[in-house]
């Protein structure tokens, strides 16, 4: 008998039907509206709290946009969003299917990139409080902090078009950070004058900066190598240092889907699309309001992958700083939030779709043609962040998660408290303890960055990315830890 029960009071366990040991199955007779089934990657241990927020309501309202193909699928860390659930993947025909602001998110292109040193933690433990320090005072962080770049109109337009190219003509980036980046930092069909001026105004003063919630600059150590051969390939060792960003789109990407979730609830009667849920507000991918959500979404991701980029710049300065000679080198740069068109292998033809992934991340094998060189033989890296007090994994896609999730995984651990619940009774202080306790030095700006995000708030990430490595979806290559955490 499964556990749990959804918050309306359905009955969970009379219609989750377990598939084997990592997916389960919500038919779509559960909903007249459903058009496709809902499959959740899970394990016995991470279903009950799935069960007991909306996030299994909201996958099944996903299988219910018109033209989704397949399946609608929750990754391992999934939880109660806007519209889809964070952590649902959705995939549409690109002549019948919609595309959904509310499935990619308000933080466009929310992602990871990680840097590695040719640095151990023997090398940098005497100065890791005075690095910690120097990363808090370089990297702006917390909810409306501007960066020390000031952007004209021009300079907004330009990164909004052409991405990494902006930081590359700039010295902010290397030819190998774009080669080492998703889409090389520069999404196909951006248009800067599909961002309204207010969106452009948010970002103007944001670039190079964290900003709040559960964005971080971590310092980690690789602690366990799981596949030897892939971690050499990737540059992995034992003991290693890297330097983990996690952040996105910031004031810019949220006014961006703040001013087309409104948009498409008004233009929904105009395509005659009903939903089960006001939140999915959607319009056909080919109509003109589809069209000008996408170029502006792939500016703001392109704005994402130039944040992170400078961030990457200022870490760079900081670190040769405190240690003359170090090299940091960039493993990859992956985009969670984000709707991209890619070819799949559908009903036995490859077929052009639109991938909704809303708090998940691309997971591709060896010989995809979106893969730089330097891992077409491996596949791609996978950077799944956990908690400032756990762990965090680096992956390699699979030829499996192509088959099922159309080359998708989970994107961190998933919270289960909210950020009331997990402030509640905490001091900041008590925090910075009991992280220092762990052996993880912390910074943040405000109170509210370290109570908010305990490591308690968050399932745990051994048991989210075991289920994405046992289902074979992703394969690990290496486990790191945190011993330097800056937080907004």
């Amino acid at each position: 008998m499964l556990q749990g029960r959804q918050k309306t009071g359905t009955k969970w366990d009379d219609i989750i039907e377990p598939i084997d040991q990592y997916r389960y199955k919500i038919s779509k007779s559960y909903k007249n509206e459903m058009l496709v089934d809902a499959i959740i990657y899970a394990d016995a241990d991470l279903l009950p709290p799935i069960l007991n927020d909306l996030s299994p309501e909201q996958v099944c309202n996903v299988a219910s946009l018109p033209g989704i193909i397949e399946r609608a699928m929750a990754m391992p860390d999934v939880h109660q969003g806007y519209g889809f659930p964070i952590g649902g993947v959705a995939a549409m025909d690109v002549h019948t299917g919609v595309v959904s602001p509310g499935g990619v998110g308000f933080d466009i292109n929310c992602g990871v990139r990680l840097l590695t040193a040719n640095l151990s933690i023997n090398d940098v433990r005497p100065k890791l409080k005075n690095l910690v320090e120097a990363l808090f005072s370089t990297v702006p962080s917390g909810a409306g902090s501007g960066g020390k770049i000031k952007l004209h109109d021009k300079d907004i337009n330009d990164i909004l078009e052409n991405g990494l190219q902006w930081a590359l003509e700039r010295g902010y980036a290397t030819e190998d950070d774009v080669e080492r980046t998703e889409e090389r930092g520069e999404m196909p069909g951006a248009d800067p004058a599909a961002v309204s001026p207010r969106a452009k105004k948010r970002g103007s003063d944001q670039l190079g900066t964290l900003g709040s919630g559960n964005h971080f600059l971590e310092i980690d150590r690789v602690e366990q190598i799981f596949d030897r051969e892939l971690a050499d390939a990737f540059g992995l060792f034992e003991g290693q240092i890297c330097f983990m960003t996690h952040c996105g789109s910031r004031g810019l990407g949220h006014q961006v889907c703040t001013d087309y979730v409104s948009t498409m609830k008004f233009v929904m009667q105009k395509y005659s699309i009903e939903l089960p849920d006001r939140e999915l507000a959607c319009c056909p991918i080919s109509s003109p309001e589809g069209r000008q959500y996408l170029s502006a979404m792939a500016a703001a991701a392109n704005f994402a992958f130039v944040n992170r980029q400078c961030i990457a710049h200022y870490i760079r300065q900081t670190v040769k700083k405190l240690f003359p000679g170090t090299e940091l080198n960039l493993l990859y740069d992956v985009a969670h939030n984000m709707a991209k068109f890619e070819n799949h292998f559908v009903q036995n033809q490859v077929k052009q779709v639109l991938v909704h992934r809303k708090g998940a991340t691309r997971a591709f094998p060896a010989g995809r043609e979106e893969l730089p060189e330097v891992y077409s033989r491996t596949g791609q890296p996978v950077i799944i962040p956990g908690d400032m007090g756990r762990a965090s994994y680096i992956l390699v896609g699979t030829e499996l998660a192509l088959q099922e999730t159309f080359g998708s995984v989970c994107h961190g651990a998933g919270r289960v408290m909210s950020r009331t619940a997990a402030r509640k009774g905490k001091q900041s202080k008590d925090v910075i303890e009991e992280l220092l306790s762990k052996g993880v030095i912390a910074r943040a700006t405000t109170r509210e960055g370290l109570t908010e995000e305990v490591p308690e708030a968050y399932k745990s990430i051994d048991q989210v990315v075991g289920v994405v490595h046992n289902a074979g979806l992703a394969r690990k290559v290496a486990r790191i830890k945190p011993v330097g955490v800056v937080k907004g």
